[in-house]
């Protein structure tokens, strides 16, 4: 059993993989060759956006944003504690400072509630500016953004949209990556959306965004590439991996109600031993991970592996509790909900070729 069956999804789509590299192979512009443009394009469509700006990886798309939104010292931007090291790294290295904020116990996904009580606490030490909220899209899960844009708009505010793991997710009929001033997204071999190596993309509907971003992810490049207007950085999407995210999302509207199928199938069967996920209504979730909470983690993980069934946790360690951030002066227990659900987070396999069997051979663990 796969934890993120890409080996059946490459055999499903092995035909028209193949064909899409091969066009590539045969005209040669493996950098920002037509298949970029044509996927950028698509994408944008999908999203419901009228710019998106492909990049080389997700933590590149997040310094183009920060880039973008000129974060620099001095600057405050507010960001989950519960995440991956990305969304909170991208912000040190403008030498900005992460403030970090509790999650919901139900969505993993940053609370409204302390983040506006982070804002304020801020406000009133005076030491730095609030310049902008990354509020992430957790397990494929949008964050609340209807009140997040709400608390962005009262303090004045920028938001980001970490979609890294949300592409495919929607809340009442629009899309992730469009909820915010400025989204971004990984397209990594795991994401709902992946390809076969590393890539990324920004989405925005501001034509001034657009317009530095592409200029930003060529070296600063104006006119051409040997009129550097401004210092960016070197961040393109490789062709190759645009042809097959091009073959990827014709199919992800399927894919996408397959991993929705195998969540539902786990959480009827999932019993009280394990807390299932809980969707909001008027929300969809595209499932990067199926991921559950339970008091006897530990003992769940070792009884999963004595049947070699892959289970992973996501994340162990909160952001306040890195030493990266060491300096930052955050203790133990500062964020309660996080840390607790730190030691009881346990994701499954999730993927679209999920067999249902396989489903019912984990949940009987669980069970049992």
């Amino acid at each position: 059993m796969q934890f993120i069956d890409l080996a059946s999804q490459y055999q499903q789509l092995k035909e028209q993989i193949n064909k899409r590299i091969k066009v590539v192979l045969n005209h040669g512009k493996y950098i920002m060759g037509p298949e970029v443009h044509e996927f950028e394009e698509r994408v944008a469509d999908y999203v419901g956006v009228k710019h998106t700006i492909s990049c080389a990886n997700g933590t590149d798309a997040l310094q183009l944003a920060m880039m973008v939104l000129d974060i620099k010292e001095g600057d405050a931007v507010f960001c989950p504690t519960f995440t991956f090291f990305a969304s909170a790294e991208v912000i040190a290295f403008f030498k900005a400072t992460p403030v970090f904020v509790d999650v919901d116990e139900q969505t993993f996904n940053i609370c409204p509630k302390n983040l506006e009580k982070q804002i304020e606490q801020v406000i009133s030490c005076g030491k730095l500016i609030p310049k902008a909220i990354i509020a992430v899209d957790l397990f494929g899960l949008p964050a609340n953004f209807p009140e997040i844009n709400r608390i962005a708009e009262k303090f004045q505010l920028k938001t980001i949209e970490d979609a890294a793991q949300g592409f495919g997710g929607e809340i009442k009929g629009r899309r992730a990556g469009s909820f915010s001033d400025i989204a971004t997204t990984s397209f990594f071999p795991a994401k709902p959306l992946g390809c076969y190596g590393d890539g990324g993309a920004i989405f925005t509907n501001n034509d001034e965004y657009a317009e530095l971003l592409r200029s930003l992810r060529v070296h600063g490049k104006g006119l051409d590439k040997y009129d550097n207007i401004r210092i960016g950085m070197n961040s393109r999407l490789d062709t190759i991996q645009a042809a097959i995210l091009l073959e990827k999302l014709a199919v992800f509207s399927q894919e996408l109600q397959a991993r929705n199928n195998a969540a539902d199938t786990y959480t009827a069967l999932l019993n009280e031993n394990v807390i299932a996920p809980i969707i909001p209504q008027g929300y969809i979730s595209s499932w990067a991970q199926y991921t559950v909470t339970t008091n006897t983690r530990d003992e769940l993980l070792v009884k999963l592996k004595d049947k070699e069934i892959p289970a992973v946790v996501y994340y162990e360690k909160c952001m306040h509790q890195q030493s990266a951030f060491s300096e930052l002066n955050y203790y133990e227990w500062n964020f309660p909900v996080a840390e607790k659900l730190a030691k009881q987070v346990i994701s499954l396999p999730m993927h679209p070729y999920l067999k249902k069997s396989d489903i019912e051979e984990i949940a009987n663990i669980i069970r049992q």
